[in-house]
């Protein structure tokens, strides 16, 4: 297996530079890459929580993070299950935490996890392989007209109706087994893109994001971890495509209230940067996944936490 490289890692950990922190709430550990350099830049964490619905990921990342034993607890779950997991620890706030959202590195890099249309293996396409829903069943059940809003809407394919309409015709005679049955069949009939990606790479990208609800559980995570973030304390997102990055964003927009008779604003939390931040040229060119990241911060501002 590749080296793991964590994307942004110096934005990162600029970002926390000046936050004391005592609890850490890491909801894509992944193989510990973020946090191990964050345990060895914030020697003052004294609970490091590490969530991933990846067991795999999981059991390495504890062995990166052995010299951090009774400080790091690790949890099989979904990010999205912070509030439970805060209980089980008897937690009632954390000072920050971080996001790194989609598909790892190497869950990509593994052909039997089926999420890359240039590695053969089964349309699996599951985080968590304990869930029962796979791409393989949903290319070949769905109807016409689920896997053209798939396509549509969390692909962001122009082309959704033909690559629906060629899925739905092919697998009258040849059910869909493995990634190359799918991604040989769209550059077959369907061809480039003008964005001169694999022709099935957005259609890759819609069955994971579906197989995986990961809009859902990232819009329940938002709402749910600004409560549980002790006051000014920071919350962060890394994200990879324009859909996550849009409900991250949405989401702190909609902080905000605004008193109807006065005009007067009331903000819960903070953008730390104007804008998201992104990959340097080096990076992008040493690490190529980085090339679509981007890094949003906030800071929730003084008061009581929910």
């Amino acid at each position: 297996m590749p080296d793991h490289i964590p994307v942004l890692l110096a934005e990162v950990l600029e970002c926390f530079k000046d936050k004391k922190i005592k609890t850490f709430f890491d909801g894509t550990l992944g193989l510990g890459g973020h946090a191990k350099a964050l345990l060895e830049a914030h020697p003052e964490i004294e609970c490091y929580i590490g969530c991933d619905q990846d067991e795999n990921a999981l059991e390495i990342a504890k062995k990166n993070l052995e010299n951090w034993q009774g400080k790091v607890v690790f949890f099989h779950k979904n990010f999205s299950d912070i509030s439970s997991i805060l209980k089980t620890l008897k937690i009632s706030c954390v000072d920050a935490f971080l996001c790194d959202l989609g598909v790892s590195s190497m869950q990509l890099d593994l052909p039997e996890r089926g999420f890359s249309f240039s590695k053969e293996g089964p349309l699996d396409m599951r985080m968590n392989q304990k869930n029962p829903l796979t791409a393989k069943e949903v290319v070949n059940t769905f109807s016409k007209e689920e896997l053209e809003e798939i396509i549509r809407d969390y692909g962001e394919e122009k082309r959704w109706r033909k690559i629906a309409s060629i899925i739905v015709e092919e697998r009258k005679n040849n059910p869909f087994e493995k990634t190359s049955d799918l991604s040989n069949l769209i550059a077959r009939k369907v061809g480039k893109s003008k964005k001169h990606l694999h022709p099935a790479t957005l259609t890759f990208q819609g069955l994971r994001i579906y197989v995986n609800r990961e809009l859902d559980v990232l819009k329940s995570f938002i709402s749910e971890s600004i409560d549980l973030l002790c006051p000014e304390g920071i919350g962060s997102f890394i994200s990879f495509h324009s859909l996550e990055d849009r409900i991250v964003k949405q989401a702190i927009k909609e902080t905000v209230k605004v008193d109807p008779v006065t005009g007067q604003r009331e903000e819960k939390v903070k953008n730390i940067y104007k804008k998201p931040l992104v990959a340097t040229e080096e990076e992008s060119r040493e690490n190529p996944r980085a090339r679509s990241a981007k890094f949003r911060a906030f800071r929730k501002l003084g008061g009581q936490h929910a």
